[in-house]
Parts: structure tokens; sequence; C-alpha cells
């Protein structure tokens, strides 16, 4: 009896692994200036992290229009706009914190990292300490809150 237990129990383990192996990829669409290396450096960080991204870029009034229309507060932009399964991400976020918003699903518009802190992904250079910064979620009110802190000292 016990082996057909532990028997039930290893497929059932082995189905839920196999079908979560089959889950596509998450893909990002990514809205950038086409000067920008900063933004090619990130888009590399995201897709190491097993993300898929696609990539356009965008002039700089174009790029103004799409914040604006995805409703990111002033103080959070950045200098590229990712959307991803119903969520934007703005700036240097660091794909951990892409991959925990797609997994948790809060009821925000999106995450943001305001500016270009020196040490973000794809901002970092070397031998400069990387400095501490947030991660902000935003809601469609432009209320902003720490999701995460990062490089702290």
């Amino acid at each position: 009896m016990k082996s057909y237990v532990v028997t039930g129990v290893l497929a059932l383990l082995l189905g839920a692994a196999v079908i979560s192996a089959q889950r596509p990829a998450p893909t990002m669409e990514v809205y950038k200036s086409p000067t920008c290396g900063c933004c090619s450096k990130w888009v590399e960080h995201v897709r190491a992290g097993g993300i898929t991204v696609n990539v356009t870029d965008l002039s700089d009034g174009e790029l103004d229009a799409l914040k604006q229309k995805h409703g990111i507060p002033g103080t959070a932009q950045s200098c590229h706009t990712g959307v991803v399964g119903g969520y934007v991400v703005e700036g240097h976020v660091p794909v951990s914190d892409v991959l925990r918003m797609l997994k948790e699903r809060p009821a925000v518009a999106g995450i943001a990292v305001g500016g270009m802190p020196l040490g973000s992904p794809g901002m970092e250079v070397p031998g400069r300490k990387p400095h501490m910064y947030n991660v902000v979620t935003f809601d469609k009110q432009g209320a902003l809150k720490v999701y995460s802190t990062q490089n702290k000292q």
C-alpha cells in the first residue's frame, strides 16, 4: 500500500514539474531610445533572467507620450518603459522584482526605478560603489509605494 502512495505522489510531482517546464517565458515589450546603451544592457539583464524581450526604438516625444499613456508618475520615470503581463516596468528594475511582480500579481499599474541609479541593472560602473535605491509600485492614481530596496549598505 505504501508503495502505491509513494508512486502516486512521485507521479503528481513529476507531472507538476513537466507542466511548469512547459509554461512559456513571459514576453516583455520594451520601448527605448535607439541610442541608449544602458537600456540595451538592461534588456540583456532581463533576458538573462528568463524573460523574452521585444524592443522598439522610439523618439523622445513618442517615449514621453507612452509614459503618459501608462500613467507613470514623473518621479518614477526613467529612460525606458516595458510592458509585461498587464503591468508597466519603468526604468532599471531588477529582473528579480519583475518576476516577483508577475508571480504575486499585486493590484498596481506597475513597478519603477526612477532616474538611473548607479549600480542598478544596466547602470553598473566598474570600480564605482552601487547606490542604494528603491523599486516602487505605482497605481493608476499615481500613488507610489516601496516594493524593494536595492544595494542596501
